[in-house]
């Protein structure tokens, strides 16, 4: 399937994560906590926002263990994944993930890919649709991925 037969970027979303989160993604974490419940399943591109990360948050042991050694690149996609799930919390003895925060939603994610290198790009909260140029330059540096 070549990238026109894909205009438009109907198969593939993009959400925005902020640092130190979006890096942690590429690491394992999963899952991503949201406050509301997701309808899309399929590819997402993980764009990490362009805030800054809060020190606090950068020097939580799982945190800081996670993201050793990794750069926090921030504006720009930085991987690629398949979201398979969206499920309120149903406690710990369901969620074992030490990534699961309480009373909220867990987007549950597969295939997560890094980018070689991370394509700039300006996204929003919490969910977009990616423009066809974005989706190319990704797809530049991830060939096989495919819907």
């Amino acid at each position: 399937m070549s990238a026109a037969e894909l205009e438009g970027g109907d198969w593939i979303r993009s959400i925005t994560i902020r640092q130190p989160w979006a890096t942690c993604i590429l690491a394992g974490k999963n899952p991503e906590n949201r406050v509301g419940t997701w309808t899309w399943r399929g590819w997402v591109l993980l764009h990490a926002g362009k805030a800054k990360p809060d020190p606090a948050v950068l020097r939580e042991p799982l945190v800081a263990t996670t993201i050793r050694g990794r750069e926090l690149h921030r504006g720009a996609v930085i991987g690629v994944a398949r979201l398979i799930d969206c499920h309120p919390d149903q406690g710990p003895e369901h969620c074992t993930s030490p990534w699961a925060q309480r009373d909220v939603h867990h987007l549950v994610l597969a295939d997560v890919l890094e980018l070689p290198l991370p394509v700039p790009a300006t996204g929003a909260l919490p969910a977009w649709k990616p423009t066809q140029d974005l989706v190319d330059r990704v797809l530049q540096q991830l060939p096989d991925l495919r819907p």
